[in-house]
């Protein structure tokens, strides 16, 4: 249950954070507070009081956290706003507030767990990603099977500077060949979530340059949202790096993987490995 209490400003927030403010605005990776500069986020960001004693042991009720993440959904969806726009007491406060904090009954098929803000963030992203009207299953799913999905190069891959490149897979070890097009840079279709690595190893990459990696989400040939970069330092002698791939994938939705040669010549992909578990969702 949701209950409004306030229709305009409202003591809330107090002051925040002005890096900070400037982040959530901006939907970009939130700083550590610089206390120096101070907005009013009475006036400036929604408050949502959600109740529980502080204390780092009260629980969050289940139908409280769902209730939770939908609020916060539905206000992205009405302004069009990403998970970036979510921000709690503890990362915009400069008086030290250290809420929200707490263990969550549960949400979804998950069962107990610790509340983050990144969680939640990932919840409302899950939540925007589906119609209004989806809910999580509660259905436990410590049966499902996922799917082995192992991609690669045949041959090196020549980068040129400055341009975002999608990486084209060519070689394929899956468990079952076919539902990852060899040629394609596709590497997952939702609805589904993954978790895996993407092992890169550049030639010809200088020392203390970069290579920028992304995550970006296809509909059809249009890309509709861009993942945080990930970046490779050049190092002598080559260049290796394995990444992090864990996501989810909304109906409709495909996966590639972008880099970007941020050097002044050209480099090699001399060899790119992809590992992921694929889990299929209704």
């Amino acid at each position: 249950m949701v209950v409004l209490v306030a229709d305009g400003r409202a003591n809330h927030a107090g002051p925040v954070a002005k890096n900070v403010f400037d982040a959530i605005v901006g939907e970009k990776p939130l700083p550590k507070q610089d206390t120096s500069e101070t907005v009013d986020g009475n006036d400036h960001l929604y408050g949502l009081e959600v109740e529980n004693l502080g204390d780092g042991r009260d629980v969050y009720p289940r139908g409280q956290y769902d209730s939770w993440v939908r609020f916060n959904a539905a206000l992205c969806r009405l302004h069009g706003w990403t998970k970036g726009s979510v921000a709690g007491h503890l990362e915009t406060s400069v008086e030290g507030k250290p809420d929200p904090k707490g263990p969550v009954e549960g949400y979804g098929r998950r069962g107990r767990f610790v509340f983050t803000m990144a969680q939640l963030r990932a919840d409302v992203d899950e939540r925007l990603a589906h119609a209004a009207s989806w809910s999580p299953t509660t259905q436990e799913t410590d049966s499902m099977f996922p799917a082995y999905v192992n991609l690669g190069l045949i041959h090196g891959v020549q980068l040129a500077p400055g341009e975002w490149t999608d990486l084209q897979f060519t070689q394929e070890w899956n468990d079952e060949t076919g539902d990852h097009a060899v040629n394609s840079a596709t590497f997952a279709a939702g609805p589904a979530r993954f978790h895996g690595t993407l092992a890169l190893r550049f030639e010809g990459l200088p020392e203390g340059e970069v290579v920028q990696v992304r995550q970006p989400e296809y509909k059809d040939s249009t890309r509709m949202a861009d993942h945080p970069i990930d970046e490779v330092v050049g190092t002598p002698g080559g260049t290796f790096r394995a990444l992090p791939l864990t996501n989810r994938l909304g109906s409709g939705r495909t996966m590639r993987v972008r880099l970007l040669n941020q050097s002044s010549q050209d480099i090699e992909i001399a060899s790119a490995v992809l590992k992921v578990l694929v889990w299929k969702e209704d």
